[in-house]
């Protein structure tokens, strides 16, 4: 006759009745200590502590603050700011023109237009925006008169400063834009141009339907990067005689005396159109970015919103 086992299974409640009696002791609890990041602490102070000092010697300078804020809207220095867009968004739209137009002759199959555009854009990046603006400005030394058939005139009279600041900036802009347009245009895959070309669609038609639309998504940051450069990069027309924002600056520093004023005043201004550029470069990517996410991240805007909202105590998701 076999011996009565106990059927229970290992680990089963005849083992831990004793557990369950309450007779062990309950394990300690674990205490975490968060870890403490003294560098990041001490990397705050120091560069809060000079950021107050380079505020304090500023406020201790000889600066007459009361006349940087008489300056600001001053109308010599308005007209000097509606000078400097002016000049920044015709070069850029001279710049995407050409831009997209090399990128696609450097793209071609023909080694003559590929070797016009690689010598375009090897010569305007290979010289400095400020060299090429006095070749423009000198041009007459070379060339004294302007024929073209239809057209005559003195190249000093057709050179004006404007026309010079538009031809070395708008020329300078395409050889960058070249290079960024061809990255857009080669980021494409290139079974969307075999499949637009399987359903009939021309090259000019697949590159206007298809594969643009597709590169602006990397074609826009640089694109947006570009034109605030430019923006600043405007300020080097002043050399050539063009009556922008800084060449105000400096006329009205120059007769007053109130050389860092003024300075301080183009400061402001080139800030300003910079940080509302850059807000529309914001808005430009993520127009773009819808072909590529299902669903766009928050605008800073509706994250304060969102925020606001939770700490009303409204129920989230009211926000839109």
């Amino acid at each position: 006759m076999t011996d009565k086992f106990d059927k229970t299974p290992a680990g089963g409640p005849s083992a831990h009745s004793a557990v369950d009696k309450g007779t062990s002791t309950p394990p300690e609890q674990i205490k975490a200590i968060p870890v403490r990041h003294w560098g990041r602490w001490v990397s705050a102070v120091i560069v809060v502590a000079l950021l107050g000092t380079l505020i304090y010697s500023f406020s201790q300078g000889d600066v007459n603050w009361g006349t940087v804020g008489d300056l600001i809207f001053d109308d010599r220095i308005v007209r000097g700011m509606g000078a400097t867009l002016l000049i920044s968004v015709l070069s850029m739209l001279i710049g995407l023109v050409l831009g997209v137009l090399f990128a696609v002759m450097r793209l071609s199959k023909n080694p003559v237009t590929g070797a016009v555009a690689w010598l375009y854009i090897w010569f305007f990046r290979g010289t400095p925006v400020y060299v090429q603006l006095l070749l423009w400005f000198n041009l007459a030394l070379i060339f004294p008169v302007l024929n073209l058939g239809f057209y005559k005139d003195e190249m000093v009279d057709v050179m004006t400063p404007f026309m010079v600041a538009l031809l070395g900036l708008g020329l300078n802009e395409g050889a960058y834009m070249a290079e960024i347009v061809r990255a857009g245009i080669q980021s494409v895959d290139e079974g969307q141009t075999e499949a637009s070309n399987a359903l009939g669609m021309s090259s000019s038609k697949t590159m206007r339907r298809i594969v643009l639309p597709q590169a602006m998504r990397v074609i826009v940051p640089p694109t947006g990067n570009e034109f605030i450069n430019l923006l600043k990069t405007s300020s080097l027309v002043s050399a050539v005689q063009y009556t922008e924002l800084l060449r105000a600056a400096q006329n009205i520093g120059s007769t007053s005396f109130a050389i860092m004023e003024t300075l301080l005043v183009a400061s402001v201004w080139y800030l300003a159109l910079t940080s509302v550029f850059s807000v529309g470069q914001y808005y430009v990517e993520r127009h773009y970015a819808r072909g590529s996410l299902r669903q766009l991240p928050p605008t800073p805007w509706q994250r304060v919103k969102k925020n606001l909202l939770n700490v009303t105590g409204k129920r989230e998701g009211a926000w839109s």
